[in-house]
């Protein structure tokens, strides 16, 4: 069974913890919580993952840290073809949303941090940041949808790519960033709040199924 080390708070564990249940994969859980204890910094964890960041999973002594290579990996494993691409431009597509989770991570993430009380931010750097990915993000769901896609990949389903962003974006506003100037955002957001086994975190709610007439 997969160990997984994580914060109940923490995005980009988030992002992992999405999947796992998606995936119905049984694991159990480690909290290290990164603040305000730093629990994370300990020797006993820097053993685990020297770099001292989270999330990381052990699965049956494969040790695997960060979100984005933890998703390839469960995705790869246990969902090629569907949660994870084969075929190579949606595998670069993917990659570019991986990559873009991260940036949303350093400004949207960096700003929830700061608000939180927890860590020193360039709060006006990071708004600015934040600013510029969601808009990008907004428009690149209102170009898909007007071609009758609903994920960040031109599928008929979600992919890592689309769980690797969601956590930013959907508690973006405890960063003090609004979601209500991006209409594409909040649309996508309830599509994967409505996912099958979609599981909730503190700041992160269900949303009711639309009316039916």
């Amino acid at each position: 069974m997969i160990t997984f080390y994580e914060d109940a708070l923490c995005e980009n564990c988030y992002a992992v913890r999405l999947l796992l249940h998606m995936l119905a994969v049984p694991y159990t859980s480690h909290f290290i919580e990164l603040y305000p204890s730093r629990a994370n910094l300990q020797p006993r964890f820097r053993a685990i993952n020297p770099l001292a960041e989270l999330p990381v999973i052990d699965d049956d002594g494969v040790i695997i840290a960060g979100a984005a290579p933890i998703l390839v990996y469960l995705a790869a494993k246990h969902a090629p073809g569907t949660w994870y691409a084969t075929d190579t431009p949606a595998l670069a597509q993917v990659t570019h949303f991986l990559t873009l989770a991260e940036r949303l991570s350093a400004t949207v993430g960096a700003a929830r941090r700061h608000e939180s009380g927890f860590a020193p931010t360039d709060l006006p750097a990071a708004h600015t940041g934040a600013t510029r990915l969601l808009r990008g993000l907004d428009a690149h769901l209102w170009f898909a949808e007007q071609q009758g896609n609903a994920w960040l990949l031109p599928t008929p389903h979600p992919t890592i790519a689309d769980l690797a962003c969601f956590p930013h974006v959907i508690l973006c506003e405890e960063g003090g960033i609004s979601r209500q100037p991006y209409p594409a955002l909040r649309r996508w957001c309830d599509r994967v709040k409505r996912l099958p086994n979609f599981l909730v975190m503190p700041g992160v709610f269900l949303t009711a199924p639309p009316k039916t007439e």
